[in-house]
């Protein structure tokens, strides 16, 4: 057009023009469409630079990349808000119980990746010949001992009234110190086994001392039950993730002792937030001492008061239910490693450990769910299913029935200690309570040592072994039963007192200033 080349052009701007769209791409200079290729379109010039506007930066490709992780971030940030809303539901932010349960979780987290390491230390690494041995000195050198020192380990932390956090954090540091020293002396069994025992006496140490401290930061609305049960969920969870991690870097690295070290920094923030509980779990005002072992005053193993025979009824079951675990965990290993080679036997451990795991989740969160009003006749029903299930297994043994028997082992574990929970806070007063469920602990604990020691003095024999286990469990559920109706003569025959007994009538009595006639 005439008169156009006297004007001046004005600068474009490729990023919306119209006809750097049309020629060169969506949003874009170049004539390939390639975002940000510094070539200019439409009218520019080949080879020339765009110049993109002062403070306007290129927007970023989306890729399925991006996406993902945009997503997963999301996904994470909502999953942390959900675990810390739940560790905070029905009063426990406000009672301390949150700063428990992180506790907790810490604690658990450090006794499982102690067991992974010891587990690769003393059962992987020996030669298949050489396992049992090499299991049973550790029972020797560790568990024995344990029952020894238990029940003078219980009482003594129990008259611990004061300074809990400090006994809490005590613990920690002690494991976090043996961990070290067995990092440091991997190789020399004299110095293995003494601190994996040492760290085993600090792990039960924790369990009786927790026992101590729920009862005092126990919101007003929430029973002991479910606190029981949200530390156990928790604890759980926290064990599981950290353990496999665990596991896992030791299969890329093959370094037993850096598992070790890692597991003395995880030890040490355990102490960290144990310190960091709330002061009420210090105080021990309106405690008295208590015994689990005997439901009458007579010869008493334990000194303090008696809790009654469902107590002590309820603690048989729950321990035949923690031995029949510690049984299986160890007699299973065996058998597994005996008759499983390869990728068949790396398949059924961890099928094993699945399935114990996740039964034991399964029962803490169908008794979390449960009210648990009578809980007498749940733990009734958890310990004759499970031996039910047993005597099916013995009848017809196989791997895929003797990992079903660990399953509901698992269920009924959890319900047990829960229903054992419930009938704690149901029959034992107040002041009795907190001691009560630290010794409770204690003997639970020296039930799964004396169940592991039975599977590792079997043979690596299917029926036989679970024969044996089918035997013991129905001998503690007619046990259990027979307790049960003892326990309930008294009431039975106070309420038969009542209906017979004739009423006295009542005399009316005379008004004031009245005489009588």
């Amino acid at each position: 057009m005439p008169g156009r080349s006297d004007r001046a052009e004005p600068p474009r701007n490729r990023r919306g023009s119209g006809e750097g769209r049309a020629s060169g791409g969506p949003g874009d200079g170049g004539p390939s469409g390639r975002p940000g290729d510094g070539r200019t379109g439409g009218g520019g010039q080949p080879g020339e630079r765009r110049t993109d506007p002062p403070g306007q930066r290129q927007p970023r490709k989306t890729t399925v990349t991006r996406v993902a992780a945009v997503r997963a971030g999301y996904l994470l940030g909502a999953g942390v808000r959900w675990i810390g809303a739940a560790s905070r539901a029905g009063g426990a932010g406000e009672s301390g119980l949150t700063r428990l349960i992180w506790a907790h979780c810490a604690h658990y987290a450090a006794d499982a990746m102690i067991a992974v390491c010891l587990a690769g230390t003393i059962f992987f690494s020996a030669a298949r010949s050489e396992q049992r041995t090499q299991v049973a000195l550790y029972l020797l050198v560790t568990m024995a001992p344990f029952a020894v020192v238990a029940p003078l380990v219980g009482p003594a932390l129990d008259r611990l009234q004061r300074g809990r956090r400090l006994a809490l954090a005590a613990t920690a540091v002690g494991r976090a110190l043996l961990a070290w020293i067995m990092a440091a002396q991997f190789g020399n069994g004299f110095a293995l086994y003494p601190a994996a025992f040492g760290a085993l006496v600090l792990s039960k140490s924790y369990a009786v001392l927790r026992g101590a401290c729920l009862p005092r930061v126990l919101p007003p609305r929430m029973t002991l039950v479910s606190a029981n049960a949200r530390l156990s969920m928790f604890g759980l969870a926290a064990a599981t993730v950290c353990g496999s991690l665990l596991a896992g870097i030791i299969h890329l690295t093959g370094s037993y002792p850096m598992a070790l070290r890692i597991t003395t920094a995880v030890c040490l923030v355990a102490a960290v937030l144990s310190l960091r509980l709330p002061a009420a779990v210090d105080s021990a005002e309106g405690e008295a001492e208590a015994t689990v072992v005997r439901s009458d005053r007579r010869g008493r193993v334990w000194q303090g008061q008696s809790l009654g025979l469902r107590v002590v009824t309820a603690l048989r079951a729950a321990g035949a239910l923690r031995a029949l675990s510690g049984f299986l965990t160890l007699f299973l290993a065996f058998y597994i490693q005996a008759t499983e080679t390869g990728a068949a036997a790396a398949f059924s451990l961890g099928g094993l450990a699945a399935a114990a795991a996740g039964g034991a989740i399964v029962g803490t969160a169908l008794g979390a769910r449960l009210t648990l009003s009578r809980p007498d006749p749940v733990l009734l029903t958890s310990i004759g299913g499970v031996a039910a299930v047993a005597v099916v297994a013995t009848l017809s043994y196989s791997l895929t029935t003797a990992i079903l028997v660990a399953a509901a082992a698992g269920v009924a574990n959890a319900l047990g200690k829960l229903c054992l929970d419930a009938i704690i806070q149901r029959e034992v007063p107040d002041a009795l309570r907190a001691s009560a469920f630290a010794r409770s602990e204690t003997l639970l604990q020296l039930a799964w040592v004396a169940g592991g020691g039975l599977g590792i003095a079997l043979p690596s024999n299917g029926p036989l072994g679970f024969g044996v286990a089918a035997g013991l469990l129905v001998a503690a559920f007619a046990l259990t039963i027979v307790g049960r109706r003892r326990s309930l003569r008294p009431r039975l025959r106070s309420t038969r007192r009542s209906a017979t007994q004739p009423q006295q009538p009542t005399r009316p009595t005379p008004a004031a200033g009245g005489g009588g006639t």
